[in-house]
């Protein structure tokens, strides 16, 4: 296990759940309904990836791999650009947050592609 990337994991869960509940509540009142489905977008993204960081952290064989625990950072990268950019978007309404959006599904792409490389390259522990 990966304390640190655990604890991320959990703490991002926390925030998802939080998040998406303020979304379904208190911004179903305030916000358009396509603004509402940016919403959705981004805690859908937020809670996968967080599924995954924990996954991998609390896999002691997976953290013993360098470039598994890369691709969890490029996780919570990806998640905080590309969630935290759409958050921000319909909080906000500033449009031009969604240029930041693809940098973070960049990043999301990235880490999942450096974890299937780890996971046929790199010899298990």
């Amino acid at each position: 296990m990966n304390k640190p990337l655990a604890l991320t994991a959990a703490l991002s869960g926390f925030v998802c759940v939080a998040l998406g509940a303020f979304g379904a509540h208190a911004l179903k009142q305030t916000v358009p309904a396509e603004l509402l489905g940016t919403w959705q977008t981004a805690t859908s993204y937020h809670f996968y990836h967080t599924l995954a960081l924990l996954a991998a952290a609390l896999s002691p064989g997976l953290m013993a791999r360098p470039r598994a625990r890369r691709a969890c950072w490029l996780f919570i990268a990806g998640t905080i650009l590309f969630s935290g950019s759409l958050y921000a978007l319909v909080l906000t309404g500033q449009h031009w947050l969604g240029m930041v959006t693809p940098l973070g599904g960049t990043l999301l792409l990235i880490g999942w592609l450096v974890l299937f490389i780890a996971l046929l390259f790199e010899p298990k522990p």
